[in-house]
């Protein structure tokens, strides 16, 4: 709504009332001076309204409207279904199978039994699409063939932030200097989780949008920013993401037998010899290492894997179902326990000495471990892979640019426009935040592209009317007990045995059925509802065509009639009389209450 007159409210009764009319005092009988402008009007809209809306669409990073797609799915309008998720995600088909299912911790559902599947809803939506001989792809807005826009990196963010600005109609390019696209969704994470044939499917649709891709260019080294201005670029997103690996500044971490994290997944999502072997111990207690740990137990010739880490199992970082998943398939969790050394033996790891982890975080809440010095163990294996953290290699690419990077090594961005100290070059993901999930990824880009567009185009702002993404979740305390819901219970996918699984890097997760689909999507509870504000509304009608359900309609309630334009100066004195008379009436009527 261009005015903010709707906003995401609550559709769920409350035990308590809800306030929520937005507007209470109006100038039609009111003073209107300074003190009621919205001086800000250009940069402080809001999504939802103060008492909140549904958890699912307020957790997503990407802020998808779940509620929205899940309807359209219980009616079998699959490809709308699609449409509507791609206009915030161009990935669904790789979310559906790799996101940590955010939107589904808080879903209200979960409070009754157990939380709507979101995620493999979106899984059974895209995989509809990728069935069809046709897929979906979205119409171009606009032709900007005329500007070009350099993307540096093929990640979850790159990708996004190309596909938006090629719906935009840019002439967008995307540099990758590894010779196959994905970024971390391909060399980052195990095909037992994401199919590479998944991903390349997403990818073609980038494609036939028009997006060129070049692979193994390496901007910096292969080619300069300055030279691709030169080319007639017009700005340029950064998104490489983080691609190295952490180290630990601990004895024997550069003896032969020691690897990293990332490294170690990439050669093995590139099936390239690893050479680990025998017994191995991982560190590290986040997603990454837990990938490591279950690629290394599905390698030839590894014959026992052990991850350790500092953190107790329910503060682990790595989410909760990937533990799980872990342990089915024997590999053995050591909570509590921190590295001092690696212990080795001309030149080759032979163990790691570990001590006794009391704490992470100190009073204050920082990480700061605390250690048993005298509670210590020596762990025999032949391997050590690291997965602690990881950093970023930039290289030659930033030469000449005085692009500034922050204490932490990221890519100094503005908070909300990702433009960085070079007012063409826009940075997000991973490089720019910090490692993340990919969701946020997906996030930074689709505001990257929004920043680009505005950037390119003279005498725009990248701040002005741009949406801020404010979402507030309902008070879920405050919801009345007698809800009326579906009592179907939760859709599950056929588990797969671990000892099953640990045997092949293929995916062997399954998609709901069509009939569970239905049920599932049942089960939403429909948490959000749109509320108007009628005073704020000017009648133009954009929200009756955009709402898929013709859920909204606009009522004529006043029939004014024109004026001549001779006669416009009298009818405007006669409206300004009236409204004065008002103001003055509700002054000395002590009962008048002004709304």
């Amino acid at each position: 709504c261009p005015t903010n007159a709707i906003r995401l409210g609550q559709k769920l009764c409350s035990k308590t009332p809800l306030d929520e009319t937005v507007t209470k005092v109006t100038p039609r009988n009111t003073e209107w001076l300074e003190d009621k402008w919205n001086s800000d009007y250009r940069t402080n809209r809001k999504n939802a309204l103060d008492s909140g809306t549904a958890p699912c669409i307020t957790k997503c990073p990407a802020h998808i409207p779940v509620q929205g797609y899940i309807k359209l799915a219980s009616q079998g309008r699959y490809t709308e279904a699609l449409e509507l998720i791609k206009k915030h995600n161009p990935l669904p088909a790789v979310c559906g199978r790799i996101c940590p299912r955010l939107c589904e911790e808080d879903c209200t559902r979960g409070d009754i039994d157990d939380a709507v599947a979101v995620d493999d809803i979106k899984k059974f939506i895209a995989e509809k699409d990728r069935e069809m001989a046709s897929r979906f792809v979205p119409v171009k807005r606009h032709d900007y063939s005329d500007k070009k826009i350099a993307i540096i990196g093929s990640g979850p963010s790159g990708l996004t932030c190309a596909y938006d600005l090629a719906i935009d109609g840019y002439d967008v390019t995307v540099f990758e200097k590894e010779r196959r696209l994905g970024g971390m969704l391909t060399l980052g994470i195990p095909s037992y989780r994401l199919e590479k044939d998944v991903l390349a499917a997403e990818i073609d649709v980038i494609r036939e949008l028009g997006v060129k891709f070049e692979t193994g260019v390496e901007i910096g080294r292969d080619l300069s920013l300055q030279e691709l201005r030169n080319q007639g670029f017009k700005a340029f997103y950064v998104a490489i993401g983080a691609q190295a690996g952490r180290t630990l500044g601990i004895d024997g971490e550069t003896a032969d037998g020691v690897f990293s994290g990332v490294e170690f997944l990439r050669k093995t999502n590139l099936a390239e010899e690893t050479k680990v072997k025998g017994k191995v111990v991982v560190i590290g207690g986040g997603n990454v290492a837990i990938d490591v740990a279950r690629s290394s137990v599905r390698l030839e010739g590894v014959v026992q894997t052990d991850l350790f880490c500092l953190e107790a199992r329910d503060h682990m970082p790595a989410h909760p179902e990937e533990v799980v998943e872990a342990l089915s398939e024997e590999i053995a969790i050591h909570n509590g326990w921190g590295p001092t050394r690696i212990i080795t033996e001309s030149g080759k790891v032979t163990g790691v000495e570990f001590k006794r982890c009391l704490a992470t975080v100190d009073a204050a809440g920082r990480f700061n471990p605390h250690f048993e010095e005298a509670d210590r163990m020596i762990v025999s294996c032949d391997e050590v892979i690291l997965s602690v953290g990881q950093t970023y290699v930039y290289d030659d690419l930033f030469a000449g640019e005085a692009v500034l990077l922050t204490s932490r090594n990221t890519v100094a961005v503005d908070p909300i426009t990702l433009q960085s100290s070079r007012a063409d070059i826009f940075s997000g993901g991973d490089v720019a935040s910090g490692p993340k999930l990919a969701i946020d990824a997906i996030a930074a880009g689709k505001e990257a592209a929004v920043s680009i567009h505005r950037f390119v185009q003279t005498g725009q702002s990248l701040l002005f009317g741009r949406d801020n993404h404010t979402y507030t979740m309902l008070d879920k305390d405050n919801l009345d007990e007698r809800i009326d819901y579906d009592g179907t219970e939760r859709q599950w996918i056929a588990h797969v045995d671990g000892k099953v699984s640990k045997t092949t890097f293929k995916d062997l997760r399954g998609v709901l059925t069509e009939a569970q689909i239905q049920k599932e999507t049942a089960r939403c509870l429909s948490c959000g509802a749109s509320k108007v504000d009628e005073y704020l509304c000017v009648g133009c009608g954009a929200c009756t065509l955009k709402c898929k359900f013709e859920a909204i309609t606009l009522e004529r309630v006043y029939d004014e009639i024109g004026y001549d334009i001779d006669d416009l100066q009298k009818a405007v004195l006669k409206k300004a009389l009236g409204r004065k008379a008002k103001i003055v009436l509700n002054k000395v009527n002590p009962f008048s209450e002004t709304r």
